[in-house]
C-alpha cells in the first residue's frame, strides 16, 4: 500500500510541475476596482406587462396562469402573452412587446430564452423580469433570485427594485466554412471542453436530473488532450497556450452554490477570463479542490484574468457554448463586455457589493 501511495503522490507532483512550466501567466494591463450600480425603485402605478413564454418547458401553463392572476390582483391590464418558437426563441417576441409599450418583459424559460429576450431589450428603458423554467437558470442564481420558486420570482419581477447589469457579445468565426455570426450572452461562454460537455449531455438525463446531467458528460470527457490556442486580452499581443478550455464570464456562480469565479461582479464593466489547462486526473482534482474550497492561492492549472475584450484563436474548428447552449464550432472568437446594457428586476434592499478585500483581489488579478 505504501509504495502505491508514494507512486500516486509522485505522479501528481510530476503532473503539477509539467503544468507549471506549460501554463504561464498572460500579461494584462491593470484594471480599476469594480463598481456596483445602485438599486433604483420602479415607477409607481400600473404596469404594462408582457410575458414571453417557452411553451415546451415544464410548468409553462402554470406560469402563464400565475402571471395572469398577478396582473388581475394588482388591477392592471391583462399581460401581453407571446410564445417562443424554434425559429424565434424570444428576440422577435421581445421586440413586439417593446413596440406594444411594455414596462416590464417577463422571460419565462431557460437561459436561452433569457438571452434571446435580453438581446432585444439591451439599452432600452423597459425592465426584464426572470421566471426560471430551465435546467441551469444561471442568471437567476447569480442575481440571488429564488430559482426554485416561480411565484417568488414573479413577485420580484412585478414589484421588485431595478438595477443595470452588464451584457456581453461574442463574434464567432469559422474559417473552414467561411461563416461568422454575433450573439449575446449574460452569464458565461466558452470554447473547448465546456462546450464539448454541453454537446455530449444527454437530453433524457437533463429531464430526469436537471443540471446534474452535465456532470455525467463531464466525467466522460475528462480524459483527453489539451489543444493549443492563442489568446489576446484587450488587444494585446496574442500568446500561445495549451489548454482544455477557455471561459469568458460576466458573472461566476454555478449550480449547487459553487462560486466558480468568486470575485466576479455582474456590473463591473469587465469580463472574467478563465484558462483551464489540467493534463491529468491530478490536475483536475487540484482544480476542483481550489474551486470547491474557495482556496485563494494561485495554482498553475487554472488562471483568472480580467479584460474588456478577449480574442481566442484555435488551430482547428472547436465547439463553443453561450450560457449553456451550443453556439457552433469556431476557429476564432472575440468576446466584448457591454457595460450596464440591461435593466433588470431584482429583490429590494441594498445590492450585494463586493467586500473591500474582494475588490482589491479583483483589481489586482492578472
Amino acid at each position: 500500500m505504501r509504495p502505491k501511495l508514494i507512486a500516486l503522490t509522485a505522479a501528481a507532483a510530476a503532473a503539477s510541475v509539467r503544468s507549471w512550466w506549460q501554463v504561464r501567466r498572460l500579461k494584462v494591463q491593470g484594471a480599476p476596482a469594480a463598481t456596483v450600480h445602485p438599486l433604483v425603485a420602479r415607477a409607481s402605478g400600473p404596469q404594462r406587462v408582457a410575458l414571453i413564454l417557452n411553451p415546451v418547458k415544464l410548468n409553462a401553463a402554470e406560469t402563464r396562469a400565475l402571471v395572469e392572476q398577478a396582473c388581475s390582483d394588482a388591477g392592471w391590464d391583462p399581460p401581453l402573452i407571446l410564445e417562443t418558437t424554434i425559429e424565434d426563441p424570444g428576440t422577435g417576441q421581445a421586440h413586439l412587446a417593446l413596440e406594444a409599450g411594455a414596462d416590464v418583459v417577463l422571460a419565462a424559460g431557460g437561459d436561452g430564452t433569457v438571452r434571446a429576450v435580453a438581446q432585444a431589450m439591451a439599452h432600452g428603458p423597459a425592465a426584464l423580469g426572470l421566471l426560471p423554467l430551465g435546467t441551469g437558470n444561471l442568471l437567476v442564481r447569480n442575481l440571488g433570485l429564488p430559482y426554485n420558486d416561480i411565484a417568488g420570482c414573479l413577485e420580484v419581477a412585478l414589484h421588485g427594485s431595478q438595477r443595470r447589469i452588464d451584457m456581453a457579445t461574442v463574434l464567432l468565426r469559422n474559417e473552414s466554412t467561411g461563416t461568422a455570426s454575433e450573439a449575446p450572452f449574460l452569464v458565461m461562454g466558452g470554447v473547448g471542453l465546456d462546450a464539448a460537455v454541453v454537446a455530449a449531455t444527454k437530453d433524457d438525463l437533463k429531464e430526469k436530473f436537471g443540471w446534474l446531467a452535465y456532470s455525467e458528460a463531464g466525467v466522460r470527457h475528462l480524459p483527453g488532450r489539451r489543444q493549443r490556442v492563442s489568446i489576446s486580452l484587450d488587444g494585446g499581443a496574442p500568446q500561445s497556450r495549451k489548454v482544455r478550455t477557455v471561459l469568458f464570464a460576466n458573472c461566476g456562480k454555478l449550480p449547487a452554490g459553487i462560486d466558480f469565479i468568486p470575485d466576479s461582479i455582474i456590473d463591473d464593466g469587465y469580463l472574467d477570463i478563465v484558462v483551464m489547462s489540467p493534463r491529468s486526473l491530478a490536475g483536475w482534482l487540484w482544480m476542483a479542490a481550489k474551486i470547491v474550497f474557495r482556496h485563494k492561492g494561485e495554482i498553475p492549472v487554472i488562471k483568472y484574468y480580467r479584460a474588456r475584450e478577449v480574442t481566442v484563436w484555435t488551430a482547428e474548428p472547436t465547439h463553443t457554448q453561450l450560457d449553456g447552449d451550443l453556439s457552433g464550432a469556431v476557429t476564432s472568437l472575440t468576446a466584448r463586455i457591454d457595460p450596464g446594457a440591461l435593466l433588470i428586476r431584482v429583490p429590494g434592499g441594498e445590492p450585494a457589493a463586493a467586500s473591500p478585500a474582494a475588490r482589491v483581489v479583483a483589481a489586482g488579478r492578472g
